[in-house]
């Protein structure tokens, strides 16, 4: 891929501060990006307005201003978040979206209860997570307008077929599920009307550009759905690179409700260039968490060094 063409993009759910793991994948998207000469894009996915705020994206620019993590796309436009890199002001680009797939015969109305989703009868992947079994699918026209009659707001999902989708991650290698048995029919749209993680991201990469995505470990399985969204709707999937997930000492994975080691808390204590290095430090970019900055990273980054596991974030003697 030629240098001028790579666009990377971080996008982050405001609904809370910036811990660790946030900027732990932040840092290595833009690492990816500049290291490169490329563009990165600020897209703030903000869908579900319930649990994000503008006061809280802003709060997340400012973190990523202080680590010293710029962008090239998004962000603020004339003192305001720039609406065309908000997810909850482009609903009209993701029901032309949907309308599109709609209109190839594979969407259909899923009125099941969470409970129902979730039973135990359903089919399970090797990791635990349940598959949906399509019973909705099943369900005549006659059977959805009953159920549409009583009251029942249904989700939408899409009708997956027994297909292997592949892709080659630039940190983790071969990847591979099939999406009937692995993934099964997801939902593109809950039944409030917002539309789903899936969809958005894959239309708003197709109209950014963008190219490469970085992001954590625990995204990887939602990827062949993503690059086959792509397929449907015209795009080329970007090359994606999955980051190892930081852990608390507890083995869970770093949450926004703790706060010890968000960067408000952090950032009282430590300097910029000691968070960089500590982050580089975990990541394998550096033999020891020396005070760095991004940019002087970015002069040698190679995925290669990268690490592959999850890492506990467990600070240094002097951080304490």
């Amino acid at each position: 891929m030629d240098n001028q063409t790579v666009c990377g993009r971080f996008a982050p759910t405001p609904s809370g501060r910036m811990h660790l793991g946030n900027a732990f994948a932040a840092l290595l998207a833009w690492l990816d990006v500049r290291s490169v000469g490329g563009r990165l894009v600020l897209r703030i996915e903000d869908l579900d307005t319930s649990r994000c705020s503008a006061e809280k994206a802003a709060q997340v620019l400012a973190d990523m201003r202080w680590l010293g993590l710029d962008w090239d796309e998004g962000g603020l436009l004339n003192g305001e978040l720039n609406s065309d890199y908000r997810q909850s002001r482009r609903t009209g680009h993701y029901q032309q979206a949907f309308a599109k797939l709609a209109a190839k015969g594979l969407i259909y109305p899923c009125f099941c209860s969470r409970a129902e989703r979730m039973a135990a009868n359903a089919p399970h992947r090797e990791d635990g997570a349940v598959v949906y079994d399509g019973r909705c699918r099943k369900l005549s026209a006659e059977e959805q307008a009953g159920l549409a009659a009583e009251g029942c707001k249904p989700a939408w999902r899409i009708q997956t077929p027994d297909e292997v989708i592949s892709l080659t991650d630039c940190n983790l290698g071969y990847f591979a599920q099939n999406l009937a048995a692995d993934c099964g029919d997801f939902i593109l749209r809950r039944s409030d009307g917002v539309f789903a993680y899936q969809l958005a991201v894959v239309v708003d990469d197709m109209a950014m550009g963008v190219n490469r995505v970085v992001r954590g470990k625990d995204l990887l399985t939602s990827t062949p759905q993503q690059i086959w969204l792509h397929r449907l709707l015209g795009g080329d999937p970007p090359q994606y690179c999955h980051v190892p997930l930081l852990l608390a000492e507890d083995g869970k994975r770093l949450a926004k409700r703790d706060k010890a080691l968000d960067l408000g808390e952090i950032s009282s204590r430590h300097t910029a260039a000691e968070v960089v290095g500590l982050l580089a430090w975990w990541a394998g970019l550096l033999t020891e968490p020396v005070p760095i900055t991004a940019a002087e990273l970015a002069a040698d980054f190679e995925w290669r060094r990268v690490a592959k596991q999850d890492i506990v974030a467990k600070l240094p003697a002097n951080w304490l």
